[in-house]
């Protein structure tokens, strides 16, 4: 069966279940919880249509010239899909169990858009066409920016405000470059764009466009404020959406426009990449340290790992136009299983703290403690999630990362001296962001899990219901297969980035072991790794059972040690008091970050003000017509180009 046809299947299953979650709405509980595993299964197909692509070798050339005019399934897209359906069918499932807060508060709404929304973005993945691909990235707006004022309250306005300036004002600096590209090509065909593509100053004009447009749906650092607003109040399982997939589509707007469309032909293109994402990193996980809000806190760590993943297409970038290829597919390798090894585990963790705010009914970590006793799956999934993203071995996040990281040691010993440079400060800036990412989760983990409980709501807590449960510890499973199977994993890795290069594939796998692509550089075995820290927690596992019935009365003896002073409730280790060094040493970065560009300078012209902020028509009609204008005369569209 054609790839597209499961897609289409999976469009078909959305459809169905965003149309019976409203004609369901007045008997929302039976309703919502059939249209949550119709979702779920057009997860499924979409998984089996991006896996059944990647695994039969599809080229790119092949699919283009074997489908349809208007959509096409390449390697890459297949990845996006797979993406797209794994986090999907997680939080599908979720929403079983987590709309029971929702029955008869709208629930029926927000599970329409949460559809609408998928749908949306796994037909954008497949298109092959400029107009259906901008119609698709409106749709996708609008879907989720009607998520984020869901609720109706006054701070969701002035979040979902700011989001739909700033995503709109991206769509139409992506509109400009897909003009410009198109107008040259004769063609909105994304094939005729690749074979015809612009060079020389309009292909820098071009990846710019692209660049600041999909950077800020990406939520790129300087371009992120909408992220940490808007993703917080979203409901759990559609700002998984937000968070873990929407914010890829900008990852692969920059993939499309830089490799396939321009080719990478400027060695600074990719320099610029991977300094944007250095930065974004590092940036990104200082943010995140500062937060008492578990869900602004997540929002940060996307940021971070948006940053690891440029990081990894700006050394590949760099690899094509310096003529290196198993730079390049090494780089790229990295940052493609990167991106989905983020969609799972910081799926889980949206997940597993969205279980948290449903029984805690607060996002803030300091009012939580000891829910590991209340909560013990949960618990157990969040310690694998936090695990992960901290790129711990043998999980998921440590494989991608240890490309990247030998992606960034080749780039240093092959090229220019500003590779020699520039390999060392991206490997300074990974490795500092990885120390920053385990601080922050041991306090996210210790202060909302371990210790005794902070107030009598968090005492007073429950499991959540087993659809919940079952979507955390799927993926929490799938952390681990990502990571202890990659020796059988990462050469479809390879395959999807020298397809997207034109090259041959690049052995990085053999037996039980992976390599970047030279065994001399460097090897890695995560079935070994796991094996063997599997084998070192039996003895401390025994010492502990053995030793259990002295040891428990013990810990419930007195107060605990305060370094010779009388223990007092107020020397509880708090969110603030773990990070408070970090924010006393860099004031300078914390204090400037209260406020983004477009709250600053864009709001104030497009609102009407005062303490519920909405969008003035008449100043946003003027603001449509100036950039309408500015469209047409500065890219002037050929009456030639066909559709």
């Amino acid at each position: 069966m054609s790839p597209l046809v499961l897609v289409c299947f999976a469009l078909i299953s959305y459809a169905v279940a965003a149309i019976l979650s409203y004609q369901g709405r007045k008997n929302e509980q039976e309703s919502l919880r059939l249209a949550g595993v119709i979702s779920a299964f057009g997860g499924l197909f979409g998984i089996i249509a991006g896996i059944s692509t990647i695994v039969s070798g599809f080229d790119t050339a092949d699919a283009t010239a074997a489908m349809s005019h208007w959509f096409s399934m390449d390697m890459l897209s297949a990845l996006m899909v797979v993406v797209i359906s794994v986090v999907t069918m997680a939080a599908s499932v979720y929403s079983i169990n987590y709309l029971e807060e929702y029955y008869g508060k709208g629930g029926w709404k927000v599970n329409v858009l949460f559809n609408i929304f998928a749908a949306a973005m796994t037909a954008l993945v497949v298109s092959a066409n400029v107009m259906v691909f901008i119609i698709f990235m409106e749709i996708i707006s609008l879907a989720s920016w009607l998520i984020v004022i869901s609720d109706g309250s006054v701070q969701s306005k002035k979040a979902g405000l700011q989001y739909f300036i700033a995503d709109h004002a991206a769509s139409l600096l992506v509109v400009v470059a897909f003009m410009i590209v198109a107008s040259h090509a004769d063609s909105y065909q994304f094939s005729a764009i690749m074979h015809n593509p612009v060079t020389g100053a309009t292909a820098s004009l071009v990846f710019l466009l692209a660049l600041v447009g999909f950077g800020i749906k990406a939520a790129g650092i300087g371009l992120h404020g909408w992220l940490p607003k808007a993703y917080p109040l979203a409901p759990s399982y559609c700002s998984t959406l937000i968070s873990c997939v929407m914010v890829k589509i900008g990852i692969y707007g920059i993939l499309k426009f830089a490799i396939l469309f321009l080719g990478a032909t400027q060695l600074w293109w990719g320099f610029l990449v991977l300094i944007f994402g250095a930065v974004s990193s590092v940036l990104g996980v200082m943010y995140a340290l500062a937060e008492h809000d578990i869900k602004r806190l997540l929002a940060y760590h996307t940021i971070e790992n948006i940053g690891i993943i440029l990081i990894g297409v700006g050394v590949s970038m760099i690899g094509i136009a310096s003529h290196h290829p198993v730079l390049a597919l090494l780089g790229l390798l990295g940052g493609l299983y990167h991106l989905l090894n983020h969609a799972v585990f910081k799926g889980l963790l949206c997940l597993g703290s969205g279980s948290i705010v449903f029984r805690m009914h607060t996002k803030e970590m300091d009012d939580m403690g000891g829910l590991a006793k209340t909560m013990p799956k949960t618990a157990a999934a969040f310690l694998i999630g936090t695990l992960a993203i901290c790129a711990l071995p043998p999980l998921n996040g440590f494989v991608s990362e240890w490309f990247i990281y030998q992606s960034l040691f080749s780039m240093g010993k092959v090229g220019t001296v500003a590779n020699l440079l520039f390999g060392p400060f991206g490997m300074v800036m990974l490795a500092f962001t990885g120390a920053l990412a385990c601080m922050c989760f041991v306090k996210v983990y210790g202060i909302c899990f371990t210790g005794a409980p902070k107030t009598e709501q968090a005492a007073n807590t429950r499991e959540v219901g087993p659809a919940m449960i079952t979507a955390t510890t799927s993926l929490a499973v799938l952390c681990v297969v990502l990571g202890v199977c990659a020796p059988w994993i990462a050469p479809y890795f390879s395959l999807i980035a020298s397809s997207m290069l034109n090259m041959a594939p690049v052995t990085v796998a053999h037996g039980l072991t992976v390599y970047p692509a030279v065994a001399d550089q460097a090897i890695l075995s995560t079935p070994v790794i796991a094996i063997a820290l599997a084998l070192l927690t039996l003895v401390p596992a025994a010492l502990l059972y053995t030793f259990r019935q002295r040891r428990l009365p013990r810990r419930h003896q007195g107060d605990p040690w305060a370094c010779g002073y009388q223990y007092e409730q107020r020397m509880t280790v708090s969110a603030a008091s773990i990070t408070r060094p970090m924010r006393n040493m860099f004031g300078f970065i914390y204090n400037n970050r209260q406020t983004s560009f477009t709250e600053r300078f864009v709001l104030p012209y497009l609102s009407n003000g005062g303490e519920n902020p909405t969008l003035d028509s008449r100043k946003v009609c003027r603001f449509c017509i100036i950039a309408v204008v500015v469209v047409v005369l500065f890219v002037p569209l050929i009456s030639g180009v066909s559709l």
